[in-house]
């Protein structure tokens, strides 16, 4: 299973060669699955979701971190004709995150999930490092699905 490293700026101001691995790791993991059926699960907030870390990237989402653009570009631009639909899956705990442990030991007693099925559209395939007038298209379009991910969350809340 690839999976993509992010590196901080101050790891990479330390260690420049490093800069652009999660991208070359992607690509060679792209190339090879282009020929075999696969799913590719992205994590787009790069990290899990902590009140200190929402407040540190002063997200304007309620419920998520702020959305990491550049795998899933990459990944639709790499492999957009073999992949045909995005699964957006939402898991919630209305009485708040607990523990694998707890939830293993019968502690959790309400797990709320959504999985909204969507076909890829052509708009959202492009060259995300090079083309500057489709990165800000596909932030746009990102943004506004994590927005509607975000009032989705609310409403499973509530």
């Amino acid at each position: 299973f690839p999976f993509m490293r992010r590196y901080s700026e101050t790891h990479l101001q330390k260690r420049p060669h490093l800069r652009g691995k999660d991208i070359e790791i992607t690509r060679k993991a792209c190339e090879k699955f282009k020929t075999i059926p696969v799913s590719i699960m992205n994590f787009l907030e790069g990290t899990r979701f902590t009140a200190e870390k929402h407040s540190k990237q002063q997200s304007p989402y309620a419920n998520l971190l702020k959305p990491r653009a550049g795998g899933i570009a990459f990944v639709l631009a790499a492999m957009g004709e073999q992949l045909h639909r995005i699964l957006d899956v939402t898991i919630v705990y209305p009485q708040g995150t607990k523990s694998f442990w707890a939830f293993l030991c019968g502690k959790v007693s309400e797990i709320k999930v959504r999985v909204q099925s969507f076909p890829i559209h052509k708009e959202i395939i492009g060259d995300y490092s090079q083309d500057m007038e489709f990165r800000e298209l596909f932030q746009n379009w990102l943004n506004t699905f994590w927005a509607e991910k975000d009032r989705c969350i609310n409403a499973l809340l509530h």
